[in-house]
């Protein structure tokens, strides 16, 4: 990403209200993220909540409507990967890591309430994908959150990991997926 040079800085201050007014929704229409980033920020009712209620919407149709056909276990593997690039819009959008790790979370609950018996496939696609994205979470829980907070999301996680290591390709990973979310004393 260029960052804006003094030059450009002060040939920005120089222009009237109306044309910075045009110069920006020229740029809205042009950037679909940009517009969201600016809807959250300038409007009031476009919240927190709001953000994940969207984005979680989209993580649903994206598994509803991208988990069909012939090879399930593929279709689930890209329907994960485009739910992953989902939740970290929606953080670039918003800058809040507790709604990337309830958006990961809602992810992890989505697969393991539907998809579970796609762990087991021949491809093991799927399984790893789900793995690195409990890890990753578990990762973002202990570094991005306080203290008091980790609580909250324990049991959900470490259910998740437990079922994640009950399965035979869990001895297979190439990283090391943890037991449980490890709370320090």
């Amino acid at each position: 990403m260029p960052v804006p040079s003094a030059e450009f800085k002060r040939a920005l201050k120089r222009l009237t209200d109306k044309e910075k007014e045009s110069l920006l929704l020229r740029a809205a229409r042009r950037d679909a993220e940009l517009y969201d980033t600016l809807c959250f920020e300038l409007l009031p009712d476009v919240t927190t909540e709001t953000v994940f209620e969207q984005a979680s919407d989209q993580i649903h149709e994206l598994f509803a409507v991208g988990a069909t056909g012939r090879l399930l276990n593929r279709s689930l593997t890209k329907a994960l990967g485009k739910a992953t690039k989902e939740v970290a819009r929606a953080r670039r959008i918003t800058k809040d890591k507790r709604l990337e790790i309830d958006l990961n979370l809602y992810t992890l609950r989505h697969i393991f309430e539907n998809y579970t018996g796609q762990f087991e496939s021949v491809y093991a696609g799927f399984y790893t994908g789900t793995a690195r994205l409990a890890a990753r979470t578990a990762q973002l829980i202990l570094s991005n959150l306080h203290e008091d907070l980790w609580l909250e999301y324990k049991a959900d996680l470490d259910d998740f990991l437990q079922q994640l290591h009950a399965r035979s390709k869990s001895r297979s990973l190439k990283f090391e997926l943890p037991r449980e979310l490890v709370l320090p004393d």
